[in-house]
């Protein structure tokens, strides 16, 4: 038994939501399991994993050095590792099968950095149960443009351009908007450049700029090829006008509220 203790590696599957995939262990050389590469990382140092038998989350840390391999600051400063799933399992490395006993799954958390290195939160499934169970009222709809409660389709409303010019969070593009203000509120998705795969929202545009909320977290060149999705200021009086879609606004315009004398000043 101590010898089988004496082999136990450490392996986890990094899966990020742009689809790039990293499979670590912090054995001295690189294991393949499930037919699976997972490359050695003995810089990676996981705390203990604490597993709980009610309903309170499952969590664990990971710290690790930073540099040019698997996790570099600048991605993690990106948000490019956010919420990413997370698969770990213990292996024999001493077995030539090397079935993996899973140990737990959950997704990237808090990241703090520092000089050393990082430092990366695993929190389990359970800690979905931690959500509001319920929606609070709104004066503002609280769909998202798009998406299954709202309904709207996005086909039309999606359109890729290139970057002219760039400046702080100025972006000015190489063709107009179809109408006033189409993209505040909206996204813009980065294809090309040091950007590539991230999002950035847009606080307002007008004809061929557009303003983002936060500059981007690296140098834009130009030419860089972007994609544009319509935004919405989730108000009733757009939904109507614009989009034609009171039938499915998710909010409570009408509602008293706390707010009630700020909303109708002077009623």
């Amino acid at each position: 038994m101590s010898d089988r203790l004496v082999t136990q590696a450490l392996c986890w599957r990094v899966e990020r939501r742009d689809g790039v995939m990293l499979a670590l262990t912090d054995h001295d050389r690189d294991l393949v399991v499930g037919g699976v590469t997972y490359r050695a990382a003995p810089g990676m140092t996981p705390s203990a994993i604490v597993r709980a038998e009610g309903l309170d989350a499952d969590t664990m840390e990971v710290a690790g050095a930073l540099g040019t391999g698997a996790f570099r600051r600048d991605d993690l400063l990106a948000g490019r590792w956010d919420g990413a799933r997370v698969v770990i399992g213990a292996v024999d490395w001493s077995d030539p099968a090397r079935t993996a006993i899973p140990l737990g799954e959950g997704r990237i958390g808090q990241v703090e950095l520092d000089e050393q290195g990082f430092t990366a939160e695993l929190r389990g499934t359970q800690a979905q149960l931690e959500r509001p169970a319920s929606e609070a009222t709104s004066p503002a709809c609280r769909a998202t443009l798009g998406d299954a409660r709202c309904r709207v389709a996005m086909a039309s409303r999606r359109r890729f351009a290139r970057v002219t010019a760039w400046a702080g969070a100025k972006v000015t593009l190489d063709a107009g908007e179809p109408v006033a203000d189409a993209y505040g509120e909206g996204m813009l998705r980065w294809f090309g450049g040091a950007n590539a795969g991230l999002t950035s929202a847009i606080e307002r545009s007008a004809g061929v700029e557009v303003v983002l909320r936060a500059p981007p977290v690296f140098a834009v060149a130009e030419g860089v090829l972007v994609e544009l999705i319509e935004g919405c200021d989730r108000r009733l009086a757009t939904c109507a006008a614009r989009f034609g879609n009171v039938a499915n606004f998710r909010g409570e315009p009408h509602l008293p509220g706390i707010d009630l004398l700020t909303r109708y000043p002077g009623g």
